[in-house]
């Protein structure tokens, strides 16, 4: 008996992608992960190295307001949550499977602020 194969060949969760700036995504990585049980989902960095994506729920689009990022709707299309890149030219930071479902959209707004805040005092120390 034959298996019909699935329509999808990678069922992703809907989710949306908060985008930064590369040195402000490290910094809050770097912070989400030494903070105290505040987890960090999937991250993304394009193939450039300018910028990291926060795999963050579905609907956090809709009230994203981050000065210096955007947060772009996915719904579940055209962002694989598999261990291979999802786009050419991309790369895991974080892959699947290493990491949470997602990172808390609360939880990342205080860690991109808190990142914002340390490269601006170490910009002003140059």
């Amino acid at each position: 008996m034959e298996t019909e194969p699935s329509a999808d060949p990678c069922p992703a969760p809907a989710c949306d992608l908060v985008t930064v700036p590369a040195r402000q995504g490290l910094e809050a990585v770097d912070i989400l992960r030494r903070g105290t049980g505040d987890a960090v989902g999937p991250v993304l960095h394009d193939g450039g190295g300018d910028t990291l994506g926060f795999v963050v729920p579905a609907g956090t689009a809709a009230g994203w307001d981050v000065p210096g990022s955007t947060c772009t709707q996915t719904d579940g299309r055209g962002l694989c949550l598999a261990p291979e890149p999802p786009a050419e030219g991309s790369d895991w930071l974080l892959p699947p499977g290493e990491a949470d479902l997602a990172t808390d959209p609360a939880v990342l707004r205080r860690a991109l602020g808190e990142a914002a805040r340390m490269i601006e005092a170490a910009d002003s120390c140059r």
